[in-house]
């Protein structure tokens, strides 16, 4: 899927969300938040639900907690505008209430074809409530800065999933700020493996699939056990890494 796909793609969904009606959510909020960011990211943020700054202008991470986010992101030397960024929820509980696990159902499908969409390699999940999307039954202060492949279930077919504690904790507690630039400069690192880890598979399912199409063609031209490999392309130092 090219770009202008991806975002033509993105934007139904995001029409959809604006006039979805699928939970009580829908009856308090301002404004519904899609989410936002580029097309062709390789990494998806996914925070829980929309707060008051939020619900007023239709946008993801906006207020203080957004701000954290942006400082965190230059950290590592990324912008807001190369990721995508959005949340499981998709309307403001009312007054900032947790979600419940029937909003949450009533948003997974929105989230699910974003991710289809994008096809991330990296998914980086910011508070508890995301985190349980794709990490199902640990807890948040045992599982920041830690990976899990993405059950392709959740829309994310081949993704690694990076636990981070949300901003708004981090704006609460020192220590957990402290911790949240620590967890975050090991995203590139994430995103270098997983890059590798997709290339990889990709080999592995051309063969396949040539070998399945002309078998005998295949062997004929299959290299030589005993010939030297082309060598791989040298890995991106993390320091330099780009999105694109």
């Amino acid at each position: 899927m090219i770009d202008a796909e991806r975002r033509a793609a993105l934007e139904v969904i995001a029409g959809e969300v604006r006039g979805c009606t699928r939970c009580r959510l829908a009856e308090t909020r301002t404004r519904a938040v899609p989410g936002e960011g580029d097309p062709a990211t390789e990494v998806v943020f996914i925070g829980e639900a929309p707060g008051m700054n939020e619900d007023r202008e239709g946008r993801p991470f906006v207020g203080r907690a957004g701000g954290l986010l942006v400082d965190l992101l230059g950290h590592i030397g990324w912008q807001r505008d190369e990721v995508f960024i959005t949340n499981i929820v998709k309307c403001r509980p009312p007054g900032n209430r947790d979600p419940e696990p029937d909003e949450i159902a009533a948003c997974a499908p929105y989230l699910e074809r974003q991710l289809a969409t994008l096809d991330p390699s990296v998914v980086v999940t910011l508070g508890r409530y995301s985190m349980g999307r794709f990490m199902p039954g640990v807890r948040i202060s045992q599982a920041h800065g830690t990976t899990v492949h993405a059950d392709s279930a959740t829309g994310a077919a081949d993704a690694t999933v990076f636990a981070m504690y949300h901003p708004a904790a981090a704006l609460r507690t020192p220590a957990i700020e402290r911790e949240s630039y620590e967890d975050v400069a090991r995203i590139p690192a994430v995103l270098v493996d997983t890059r590798e880890r997709r290339a990889a598979n990709a080999r592995t399912a051309r063969r396949l699939t040539a070998t399945e199409a002309d078998p005998a063609a295949t062997a004929a031209t299959a290299t030589p056990a005993t010939a030297t490999p082309a060598a791989e392309p040298a890995a991106q130092p993390v320091d330099q890494l780009s999105l694109f």
